[in-house]
């Protein structure tokens, strides 16, 4: 269930920044899920060169909205374009897999820390939008839907606060229902759609048509990948140390070519990029279940729950403003574990406070700013209109500049414990 949310968080995100119908992201909603099942079942179990065979969960890589709004928002480019740069992304990664640890010394806390934070924060502005009625809507700000934005939000904290175990788990879901019956009994959800939907449906590779391949945007998507491939390098370390099985070079890389293969699988199946989720750590440690099966297991349920379009629609029909409650607290976790991670760095020296300062300045621009880069070539828009990848460029590069290269050694143990403390 938990799993469950962040599959289907992606698909409506995207979907209402780029104003897609209904049943669009109704279908994205249910390739996303059944992508991610296969994605999981690779990675947990392993085939040949594929798959890190830890209990490991796979999902859309929220790292990678930032450069998929651009792409999407660029008439030449729209969906297929994400499509066409997720599968370029994924064999990029495949390729690179081996390169990997030896990129590690580039990424050490201060520039984890700031790229996950430039993340939550970017997404805050969707949140908001959401809150107020979404994207696009003329009765922006209504405070009906600020009200149920705000009872949604105040739910997922009652449920955190006094309940535990699976409940708590759940909390963003039930937030999320709570506020749907809420919005039903103020006649704001449509449901017209759902008599419509057939009850079972196939995902199909390429529903959308021929993906369309371009160079910065495939650029863009491979910088996402390189960096999801740090987030996971910690999360397999410290995964390996909490089920007793230490992770090899080798098995990093398994585990990263299943990452690329997952996010190539992903632009077939018209869905995205997708990573190993950090939050196994969590999930691992909490529930104390160790067997790869069980995640193979759950990779199953997801692929079967993404063969009924029904429930992709209901999902689908969550207002904007009962996501924006929700959003809020997802999108402000985020912003949190970059906080959590930024914890473990050396602020005494002035050079990582210039090298997070400078580089969350540059990330917000087109933030703040929309129309900063206008002027610049139309094709950099995938890069210099992601502040989550101009923050991560700008971070790497800075490090060097200020610390130089680093130790690979020093990175490996920083991003286990990093991932160990902060859950990324």
């Amino acid at each position: 269930m938990v799993m469950y949310a962040g599959a289907v968080a992606i698909p409506l995100v995207l979907g209402a920044a780029l104003k897609l119908p209904k049943e669009q992201v109704a279908f994205l909603i249910n390739a996303d899920l059944f992508a991610c099942g296969l994605a999981t079942i690779i990675q947990s179990l392993g085939v040949g060169l594929f798959g890190i065979r830890l209990p490991v969960m796979m999902g859309v890589t929220f790292t990678a909205i930032g450069p998929m709004i651009a792409i999407g928002s660029d008439p030449n480019a729209g969906l297929l374009g994400i499509f066409g740069a997720t599968i370029g992304a994924g064999l990029f990664g495949i390729v690179v897999a081996p390169l990997v640890g030896k990129l590690l010394r580039f990424f050490p806390p201060v520039v984890t820390g700031t790229e996950i934070l430039a993340v939550g924060l970017s997404l805050m502005v969707v949140a908001a939008a959401w809150s107020a009625g979404g994207f696009g809507n003329p009765d922006f700000g209504n405070p009906l839907y600020l009200g149920i934005a705000a009872t949604v939000l105040v739910s997922i904290l009652l449920l955190v606060r006094y309940t535990r175990g699976f409940l708590n788990n759940i909390a963003i879901l039930l937030g999320l229902a709570i506020g749907f019956l809420i919005s039903g009994a103020a006649g704001q959800v449509s449901l017209g759609e759902l008599n419509e939907a057939p009850w079972f449906g196939f995902i199909l590779p390429f529903h959308f048509g021929a993906p369309k391949f371009s160079f910065w945007p495939i650029a863009a998507m491979c910088i996402v990948m390189l960096v999801t491939f740090i987030e996971s390098t910690g999360m397999f370390l410290a995964l390996g140390e909490i089920v007793e099985k230490p992770v090899s070079e080798k098995d990093l890389v398994r585990g990263f070519r299943a990452d690329g293969v997952g996010t190539m699988i992903g632009g077939i199946f018209n869905t995205f990029p997708y990573t190993s989720y950090a939050q196994n750590v969590g999930l691992v440690s909490v529930t104390g279940v160790r067997s790869r099966w069980v995640c193979a297991t759950a990779g199953v349920i997801l692929m079967v729950l993404g063969l009924f379009p029904k429930v992709a629609v209901l999902v689908a029909s969550i207002p904007p403003f009962v996501l924006g409650g929700a959003g809020i607290v997802m999108f402000g976790m985020v912003t949190a574990s970059g906080i959590k991670v930024l914890a473990r760095v050396d602020f005494h020296n002035v050079k990582n406070l210039y090298i997070v300062a400078i580089s969350i300045a540059l990330g917000m621009l087109p933030v703040v700013s929309p129309k900063f880069f206008s002027r610049l070539p139309h094709e950099l828009a995938p890069i210099l209109e992601s502040p989550i990848l101009l923050t991560a460029i700008s971070a790497i590069l800075l490090n060097i500049f200020f610390n130089g290269l680093g130790d690979a050694k020093e990175a490996r143990a920083s991003l286990m414990a990093t991932a160990k403390e902060a859950d990324l």
